[in-house]
């Protein structure tokens, strides 16, 4: 079942799950987010098979979701949780040392992918971030998966001069905001780097989502990294 739901406007109180393992992560989560405006943490699960039935009952905006969890890791449960109710975003929580864990993130249909060590106010922001429809990567997660993607041979970084199919032929500019996209940067973060507008950051990533023929950014940072297209 898949349902279509308007996403949260900036002051509208934004409905989390926590579905973490550990209880004592799962009370910090907790007690920090709910000191955040418009953040409301509704339920929290132990588990992946437990998270999925409050999250069909509790149909929140947001899931905060652990990667290493027990019998059903948080892969697998954002995969349903994604078929079942593509409105709800997800946010995964990943490990610094497990490249496993990094390599397995991608592709998952989550809407973020945030270093467990991030600061209670950062991952507050991304929640918003992605309530509001936008995708993020931590930077240092991106750097590791560069790192870990072997770089294709004879592939250079794209320039204007590239010969390639005109889908992936991005302009320099293009090329700026790709490389910006894959650090995990936010349209108004690309719009303050390149000294433009929020507006033409955006339909520079709607291009670049265009010509490499992805559906959306996260899908395009792993098409940069795996393909060689940023440099790290």
């Amino acid at each position: 079942m898949s349902v279509q739901t308007n996403e949260c406007t900036e002051n509208q109180e934004i409905r989390v799950v926590i579905v973490e393992d550990y209880k004592l992560t799962r009370v910090g989560l907790r007690c920090a987010l709910n000191q955040i405006e418009n953040i409301n943490v509704v339920a929290e699960a132990e588990s992946a098979e437990e998270g999925i039935e409050i999250i069909k009952r509790e149909q929140p905006d947001v899931v905060l979701m652990d990667l290493g969890l027990p019998n059903m890791n948080g892969l697998e449960a954002t995969i349903k949780i994604k078929e079942m109710f593509s409105q709800i975003k997800v946010v995964i929580l990943t490990s610094h040392d497990r490249e496993e864990e990094v390599l397995a993130s991608f592709g998952s249909g989550a809407n973020a992918y945030c270093l467990k060590d991030i600061e209670p106010k950062a991952l507050s922001d991304v929640i918003k971030s992605a309530a509001k429809g936008a995708c993020w990567i931590d930077p240092t997660v991106a750097r590791l998966a560069l790192k870990l993607f072997p770089k294709p041979e004879n592939v250079e970084f794209l320039s204007k001069n590239t010969n390639t199919d005109p889908k992936g032929h991005l302009t320099e500019r293009e090329q700026e905001v790709l490389k910006l996209l894959v650090q995990g940067r936010s349209n108004t973060e690309i719009a303050k780097e390149l000294i433009v507008s929020v507006h033409t950051a955006k339909a520079h990533v709607c291009s670049i989502l265009q010509k490499l023929c992805v559906d959306d950014r996260v899908q395009a940072a792993v098409k940069a990294i795996k393909e060689g297209l940023v440099k790290a």
